[in-house]
């Protein structure tokens, strides 16, 4: 997309909006299928938390996807969009068992991240094939807020209970079928990671009827100029080795699987958003903009960069500025970031928006949720429509027998 493109969109949908380029999801896709062409038998699931409008999920269906889902919501999204149930896992964390018991009776593959809820469901279904999830207790990403293979992770079946593991599934003749390890985000070196899939392979080991391994996720994308990424093809080559000795050792064909989100989607993602005011303090000049942490959470969250451009004015001189929203609290975006100059009215486009931004995006100072746009063969198609007040109104119960104003066509866009 170019910024003539995304300015088009600004216009018509008006800001802020999300914009995603198809173009650069599917070829995210082809990279990751193309890293790992030595394996014969690879799935790859698509995280559906990472960005889950339902055309997202038909557009890397349509590219040979499946899903990798951790909600009951999701699932049914999954298979709104038209994705088979048997292309879809369920990998919740802390949920009941009734709500693992509905999901498997949509026919969904089932993993299973704890001893209790293993044995609860073993026990009452033992015929349902169920993926476990162990934790390697290895962390191969370097943020710790992201990363979920440590020791007081509270996710997985720690591989120090391996041996309670294979007590329960004995004892309820219950069928695994897979064996499941995530290590977090932000992976960069390649040799942590492996030494973590040998710990998934020595469990695997361990269980004679397995169909698939899934090794998560977490790949690493970009988000700063200059920086550093998951060697993806590096990835491949090795992991796709050893995965095909093991197969070999174990006697029987099975699937190597990967369920990637922002390594899909992050870099396809663009958020727009129009600059309300420009003021300068005693040391700081404010872009003030139309939208906050209420549409886009990470750099408060997480300290997430991403890099902004002045697409209304890409070659003009840099200045430095911080970004900040609307919301009524600290809502900072960027600090002290050199920026092509800004005016009032200009349009700011932020990088790697694709993923965790709009799903993690909420009504904070009843504010409207923006649109999304996908384009698609050089053209932009409105996927989600922008907020309206009959939306915030919708699900809220006045007190009986007090009336609610109706809205005017003048307060609309207040």
């Amino acid at each position: 997309m170019t910024h003539k493109d995304l300015l088009a969109v600004a216009k018509e949908y008006d800001s802020p909006v999300y914009v995603y380029d198809a173009a650069v999801i599917q070829s995210q896709y082809k990279r990751l299928k193309n890293a790992f062409n030595k394996v014969e038998n690879l799935r790859i699931n698509y995280a559906v938390k990472a960005l889950s409008n339902i055309a997202i999920l038909q557009l890397l269906q349509e590219q040979g996807a499946g899903l990798d889902t951790v909600s009951a919501q999701e699932v049914r999204l999954g298979l709104a969009a038209g994705v088979p149930a048997e292309h879809i896992i369920f990998t919740p964390n802390g949920v009941s068992l009734s709500e693992i018991e509905q999901v498997a009776k949509l026919g969904v593959q089932i993993n299973i991240d704890n001893l209790s809820i293993l044995e609860q469901f073993g026990t009452r279904h033992p015929k349902t094939p169920v993926c476990v999830r162990i934790n390697p207790h290895v962390m191969a990403g370097g943020n710790a807020n992201i990363s979920v293979g440590h020791i007081d992770s509270k996710f997985g079946i720690s591989i120090h209970q391996i041996p309670l593991l294979l007590r329960i599934v004995e004892n309820t003749g219950m069928h695994i079928n897979g064996i499941h390890m995530h290590t977090g985000s932000d992976i960069l070196d390649i040799d942590v990671f492996l030494h973590a899939a040998e710990i998934l392979f020595d469990t695997a080991s361990h269980f004679e009827n397995l169909e698939f391994l899934d090794f998560g996720s977490g790949f690493k994308v970009p988000y700063n100029e200059g920086d550093i990424e998951t060697n993806i093809e590096e990835l491949g080559d090795k992991l796709a080795t050893r995965f095909n000795a093991f197969e070999k050792d174990y006697g029987k064909p099975l699937t190597l699987a990967f369920e990637p989100g922002k390594f899909l989607v992050s870099a396809a993602g663009r958020f727009l958003v129009s600059v309300n005011v420009v003021k300068q303090t005693t040391s700081t000049v404010f872009a003030q903009v139309d939208s906050g942490f209420n549409h886009l959470i990470r750099p408060m969250l997480y300290g997430s960069q991403h890099h902004i451009h002045n697409i209304s004015n890409p070659e003009g001189r840099e200045r430095f500025y911080s970004v900040v929203g609307y919301i009524c609290e600290t809502d900072t975006f960027a600090s002290n970031r050199r920026i092509a100059e800004i005016t009032e009215g200009d349009i700011l486009a932020f990088e790697n928006a694709g993923a965790y931004c709009f799903s993690m995006a909420s009504n904070y100072n009843s504010r409207y949720r923006p649109a999304e746009v996908l384009f698609i063969d050089g053209k932009a198609q409105l996927i989600r429509e922008r907020e309206t007040f009959e939306d915030l109104l919708k699900h809220q119960i006045p007190l009986q027998g007090k009336k609610m104003e109706k809205k005017t066509a003048s307060t609309e866009n207040a």
